[in-house]
């Protein structure tokens, strides 16, 4: 995704934050762990940011992005574009139709920064998976992580 964006080399994106989630049982199962985790199975978000991105460099990285997406199958589910009397904001959702993953790319004027947010939904991990001791440092943009 990052490099998908194609940003000249002085715009660097943060360090990112990523964020797990709790995934339930489903079906007649749930009746049997009502409000119980199942710890083999997460979700993942992940946000990173760009600061100090010129509006027409925003604009060309978006549409790489959306144009990557669209070859890809997934499907625009939201058009961000807005603006009102003292702000502009560009920006848009795609989802993947089969496994529902989630990509959101924000930017607006006020703050010239252009935000990135993907979001897999409840997926198996690896046994030997520990999310308390999963740092935030071991993802950069520059990294390659998990296809996201």
């Amino acid at each position: 995704m990052y490099d998908d964006f194609a940003l000249p080399e002085n715009h660097a994106a943060d360090g990112g934050r990523v964020d797990t989630g709790a995934c339930h049982y489903r079906g007649l199962r749930s009746l049997a762990h009502i409000d119980d985790a199942r710890s083999d199975v997460r979700s993942f978000g992940l946000d990173w940011s760009v600061p100090d991105v010129p509006e027409a460099t925003a604009r060309d990285a978006q549409e790489r992005v959306r144009q990557r997406l669209v070859q890809k199958g997934w499907k625009l589910t939201h058009q961000g574009d807005r603006a009102g009397a003292t702000f502009r904001e560009l920006g848009f959702r795609f989802e993947d139709p089969v496994g529902g993953d989630m990509v959101d790319v924000q930017w607006n004027d006020l703050t010239t920064t252009l935000f990135i947010s993907v979001y897999a939904p409840c997926g198996q991990v690896p046994a030997e998976f520990v999310e308390y001791d999963w740092s935030e440092a071991d993802w950069h943009p520059k990294k390659p992580s998990a296809g996201l």
